[in-house]
């Protein structure tokens, strides 16, 4: 399930203002999901629900959220999986809420990469408040959409490639595949998370679908594919971008 509720305000940005900033909710409490979609739409955030780990991680992908609130407790993959989930390719700032107590699942969380640990209940205005504080820390709040590398240009907002002053066409998978990469210059994305997030987490072993569609892309946007300066491959590991 997905709840959607558009917030007043003009472009989509990070910092402390709500306007159109994005937040995901992964928390299987059917009653929690509401209150926190009503509560945060109505002070202007733009927010999005899910009920299970993999629902959360696909959100994730696809709609690439401001700030994402997960409760550790999920059925099928609980929440300490999507931050690691997440964490493997995306530094969008991640709160946990959960009613688990023990500092050992704070610790876990916030190792994993987790900005905070909010123990329910909790307030909504200390809920706000952390929120505000999260966004205010989280980088790349005012980044340039378009990534610049030599001889092509991405727009991760209107979701075109120019080589060479011609609009590349890439299929859809391509471009998930790219704007992926895109996002984490020079970080080592993994083969499984790239799986995850272009075809599912259904196809996380199935390296040669990967294998094939990089090659594709490197033939659409490399000077010479067979010796990629761009889409750099780390054997057996993953994938790098470099500009």
């Amino acid at each position: 399930m997905t709840t959607a509720t558009r917030g007043a305000g003009g472009g989509r940005g990070g910092g402390a203002d709500p306007a159109a900033t994005r937040v995901l909710v992964i928390d299987d409490d059917p009653s929690l999901l509401r209150a926190l979609t009503i509560s945060l739409g109505a002070r202007g955030y733009v927010v999005t629900g899910a009920r299970t780990g993999e629902e959360g991680l696909d959100r994730m992908a696809h709609w690439h959220p401001d700030l994402v609130l997960v409760d550790l407790g999920l059925p099928g993959i609980d929440g300490v999986e999507v931050i690691r989930g997440i964490r493997g390719w995306s530094a969008v700032p991640v709160l946990v809420l959960s009613a688990r107590h023990q500092s050992i699942s704070k610790v876990e969380a916030l190792d994993l990469g987790a900005d905070d640990y909010v123990t329910k209940p909790f307030g909504m205005d200390e809920l706000l408040a952390r929120i505000r504080a999260a966004l205010r820390r989280a980088p790349g709040a005012d980044q340039d959409p378009r990534v610049e590398a030599e001889g092509f240009t991405v727009d991760l907002d209107t979701k075109r490639v120019v080589r060479d002053g011609a609009e590349v066409h890439l299929t859809p998978k391509e471009w998930d595949l790219v704007e992926v990469l895109v996002r984490n210059p020079g970080r080592l994305v993994s083969q499984r998370q790239l799986l995850h997030d272009v075809w599912g987490p259904q196809y996380e072993t199935e390296t040669e679908y990967l294998r094939v569609l990089m090659g594709r892309v490197r033939r659409k946007l490399e000077d010479d594919h067979s010796r990629p300066r761009h889409f750099i491959t780390e054997p057996g590991m993953g994938y790098r971008f470099e500009p």
